[in-house]
C-alpha cells in the first residue's frame, strides 16, 4: 500500500467488498452442504458457483458505489471527515443488517420451499400476526434474532478493523491519481452492476433468468442469491390481461372446454357451458352428500401410493384401491390459498406478488358449489379463515355457507393453525351426522405444515418414528418432524373414516380428497427425473373419489387438475351446473393425450403445461428459456412439433386464466 498510489478510501472499499464476497460465497456453499439431496449430488455446480459469484459481485458493487459517491461529497468523506466516517458506517450497518436478515430468511425459505427468497414472502405481511405465530412456533426465532445481532456486530467490527488498518497507512496518492482511480473505480463498479459488456444488438445485462440456463432448477437456485431473486420478482405484482392474446387462443380454448360451437364468440370471449347431468353409468346408487377434503401439503411422491419406501400413508393407499384414484393430479400453483382458489373457482391463481383471494378486484367469483341447490353448505377449518382472506373468498361467493373455524370448536387449539386435524375431522363428523338435508362439506386440514405439531393426547395411539437422516433425505423429507406430520395426516384420515362409517350418512356420501399443493423436493427414483428437475413435485398431488358402496374402484393416469374437482363432483352427483372457467369433468374425458394440466410456478416465474406423457415450460422473464421433458421415463425428447403445440397450449391456459380472474363474476339469477 505504501508504494501503490491507490487512494485509501478506494482501497478500504475494495478490501471490504472482497470480505463480503468471500462471506456470500461461503453462504452459497453452506446452502449446498445443508440442503443438497442425494440425487442432487450428481449435478455439477461449477457454472452455478461462477454465475452466483457474478450475482454477488453485483450487489456488493451497488453498496460500494453508493458509499463511494456519498463519500465524494467533501464534508462526508469517510477518511477525512468525522461525519463522513459516521455516514459510511451507517450505510455499512444498514447493508450488513439487510444482508444478515435476507440470508436468514433465505435459508428458512429454501429449507421449506426449495426456492430462494422471493417477493412472494411479502404476502405474509398481509397476515402478519398469523405468519409471525407460525414462524415463532416453527423456528427458534429468539435465538435466530440473537444470532443475527451477534453476526451483524461481528461483521461491522471487521469493517471497522479494516477501516482502522487503512487509516494507519500513509496517504501517498496524488490529486491526479485520485481522479484516475476514481474513474477506474466507478467504471469497474458499473461493469459489476451491469454484469456483462452490453453492446448494441448484442449482450444483455446480467439477468435473473440467466440462472435458468444452467440446465436444472437446482443449479439455478444455487446460482441465485436472496437479493437477486427477491428484487427480480418484485415487478410481478399485479394481475391484468391482454384481450388480444385471449382472442388469439380463444378458438382452441373454447373448443377444448366444450363451449358449443354456435355460442363461441371471440368478441365477447364467451366460455359459459350449461351442463345437464340426468344420469351417469359410474354410480351404482344416487349420491346424496359430498365431503371434499383439501389436504395440506399432500405431496404425491412422499406418500405410499407412489411407492415411497417410508410408507407414510398406508391407510390412504388402501382407500385409493377402493375408490377412483387419479395418480397424475396437479395443483396449478403452489400455496394453500392458491390451491383453495383453484378448487373453488376453477381458475388457476396466476396473480403475481399476492394471491387473488387478497385482490378486491378478483374476489367476486362464480363457483359450481352454488349449483348444489337445496344442499347445506359447510366449510371446516381448524384455524382462522382470515389467512389470505380465505373468509372473503368463501363467504362472498358460496351461498348460505356455514363456516366453522377458530372459536367454533370444543377441542383445544394446539398451535397457530388451530385444533388438530384429527379433532377437526371428528368435530366435522359430529356436525354432518346431525344433518337431515343433503350437504356439501369442505374440510381443510393444516397439521402437515410447520410447526408440525402432534397433540400429546394422540401420542398414546400414534407412535412417532425416528428415521435416519440419510433415508429421510433420500425419500423426500427434511427431518423427522416433517415425516411424522405426514404420517399423522394419514392417521387423521383413518380416524375420520372410522367415525364416518358409524354414521348413517356414510353409505350415500362421496368423499373427495385432494392436496392443496405438493412440496418441492427430490423424488429420486420414485418418479421420472422431470418431476424433480422441473419442480413438478411442488404441484403433484393425489386425487381420490371415494364412495365404496357407490363407485367401482379404478386408477387413472389421465392428467387432472384441482380445477377439475367441482365439475367431476357435480357429474357424479347428477347435478346440473353452469361452468364458466377451466375445469372439466374428468369422468367424461377419453383416456388419451388430449387432456392437459396447467402449471404456474410463481416463485421461479415459470409457466407450463403437461399432457399424459410430456411436460413443457418456459421462463416468464425470458421466454427463450424452455424445457421439454418426458414425465413417463427419463429418455430425451426431440419432438419439436409437440413442443411447439405445448407452447401454444401453455399460453392459451395462461392468457385465459388472467382474463377469467377478472371476468368470472357470480351468476345473478
Amino acid at each position: 500500500m505504501k508504494k501503490v498510489k491507490i487512494p485509501r478510501y478506494i482501497a478500504w472499499l475494495i478490501q471490504t467488498g472482497i470480505i463480503f464476497l468471500i462471506l456470500m460465497s461461503l453462504l452459497r456453499w453452506l446452502l449446498v452442504i445443508f440442503f443438497r439431496t442425494p440425487s442432487e449430488k450428481s449435478i455439477s455446480l461449477i457454472d452455478a458457483y461462477l454465475l452466483g459469484f457474478r450475482f454477488d459481485v453485483r450487489f456488493v458493487a451497488i453498496a460500494l458505489l453508493l458509499i463511494f459517491l456519498i463519500g465524494n461529497i467533501p464534508f462526508l468523506h469517510p477518511i477525512n471527515k468525522k461525519w463522513g466516517e459516521r455516514t459510511a458506517f451507517l450505510i455499512w450497518t444498514i447493508f450488513i443488517v439487510t444482508l444478515c436478515v435476507f440470508y436468514a430468511a433465505d435459508f428458512a425459505h429454501y429449507s421449506y420451499l426449495r426456492q430462494r427468497l422471493n417477493a412472494n414472502v411479502l404476502n405474509f405481511l398481509q397476515d402478519a400476526k398469523i405468519s409471525f405465530s407460525m414462524m415463532w412456533q416453527s423456528y427458534h426465532l429468539g435465538w435466530i434474532i440473537i444470532g443475527l445481532i451477534l453476526l451483524s456486530s461481528l461483521l461491522l467490527g471487521i469493517v471497522k478493523l479494516n477501516y482502522n488498518y487503512i487509516l494507519s497507512k500513509p496517504n501517498v496518492s496524488t490529486k491526479k491519481s485520485k481522479i484516475i482511480w476514481a474513474i477506474i473505480f466507478v467504471l469497474l463498479m458499473a461493469y459489476c452492476i451491469v454484469g456483462n459488456i452490453v453492446l448494441k444488438g448484442g449482450q444483455y445485462p446480467l439477468r435473473w433468468s440467466n440462472a435458468y440456463t444452467l440446465g436444472s432448477d437446482y443449479a439455478a437456485n444455487i446460482a441465485l442469491n436472496p437479493f437477486q431473486s427477491f428484487f427480480s420478482t418484485m415487478k410481478f405484482r399485479t394481475i391484468t390481461y391482454d384481450k388480444a392474446k385471449v382472442q388469439e387462443h380463444y378458438d382452441w380454448m373454447s373448443a377444448y372446454l366444450g363451449v358449443p360451437e354456435n355460442e363461441r364468440d371471440t368478441n365477447t370471449l364467451h366460455f359459459k357451458r350449461s351442463i345437464t347431468n340426468t344420469s351417469n353409468t359410474l354410480t351404482q346408487q344416487p349420491i346424496q352428500n359430498v365431503v371434499l377434503v383439501i389436504c395440506e401439503s399432500f405431496s404425491a411422491y412422499k406418500s405410499s401410493m407412489y411407492g415411497n419406501p417410508l410408507n407414510t400413508t398406508p391407510f390412504f393407499a388402501e382407500m385409493c384401491k377402493q375408490g377412483v384414484f387419479f395418480d397424475r393430479a396437479f395443483s396449478p400453483a403452489y400455496g394453500t390459498a392458491r390451491g383453495v382458489w383453484a378448487i373453488v373457482t376453477g381458475i388457476p391463481d396466476v396473480q403475481l406478488y399476492k394471491t387473488s383471494s387478497r385482490n378486491p378486484a378478483a374476489v367476486n367469483q362464480h363457483t359450481i358449489i352454488n349449483d348444489f341447490k337445496n344442499y347445506e353448505k359447510f366449510y371446516f377449518l381448524g384455524g382462522s379463515s382470515s389467512w389470505a382472506n380465505i373468509r372473503g373468498l368463501l363467504t362472498n361467493n358460496i351461498e348460505n355457507l356455514n363456516l366453522y373455524e377458530q372459536g367454533s370448536y370444543s377441542s383445544e387449539e394446539i398451535d397457530v393453525w388451530g385444533i388438530s386435524d384429527k379433532n377437526l375431522f371428528l368435530e366435522a363428523n359430529k356436525v354432518l351426522a346431525k344433518q337431515n338435508k343433503p350437504f356439501f362439506a369442505v374440510i381443510q386440514t393444516a397439521d402437515n405444515h410447520r410447526p408440525y405439531t402432534i397433540p400429546k393426547d394422540d401420542l398414546k395411539e400414534f407412535k412417532k418414528q425416528k428415521i435416519k437422516k440419510d433415508s429421510l433425505k433420500k425419500y423426500g423429507f427434511e427431518n423427522n418432524d416433517e415425516y411424522n406430520a405426514f404420517r399423522y395426516t394419514d392417521f387423521s384420515f383413518e380416524k375420520f373414516i372410522e367415525a364416518a362409517r358409524k354414521e348413517k350418512y356414510f353409505n350415500n356420501t362421496l368423499f373427495v380428497f385432494i392436496g392443496d399443493h405438493g412440496i418441492r423436493g427430490d423424488a429420486g427414483n420414485i418418479l421420472p427425473k422431470a418431476f424433480t428437475t422441473q419442480g413438478l413435485t411442488n404441484m403433484h398431488v393425489p386425487l381420490l373419489f371415494y364412495a365404496p358402496s357407490i363407485l367401482k374402484p379404478a386408477t387413472s393416469n389421465l392428467p387432472a387438475s384441482q380445477m377439475d374437482v367441482l365439475p367431476s363432483i357435480a357429474y357424479l352427483c347428477n347435478i346440473d351446473y353452469t361452468n364458466t372457467t377451466l375445469g372439466r369433468n374428468l369422468f367424461s374425458l377419453e383416456n388419451n393425450d388430449k387432456n392437459y394440466a396447467f402449471i404456474f410456478d410463481e416463485s421461479a416465474k415459470i409457466i407450463g403445461a403437461l399432457n399424459k406423457t410430456h411436460f413443457y415450460n418456459y421462463q416468464m422473464k425470458d421466454s427463450q428459456i424452455e424445457n421439454f421433458e418426458s414425465i413417463i421415463n427419463n429418455n430425451p425428447v426431440t419432438n419439436d412439433s409437440l413442443k411447439k403445440q405445448m407452447r401454444f397450449i401453455t399460453d392459451a391456459f395462461y392468457e385465459t386464466s388472467r382474463y377469467m380472474l377478472l371476468n368470472n363474476k357470480k351468476q345473478i339469477p
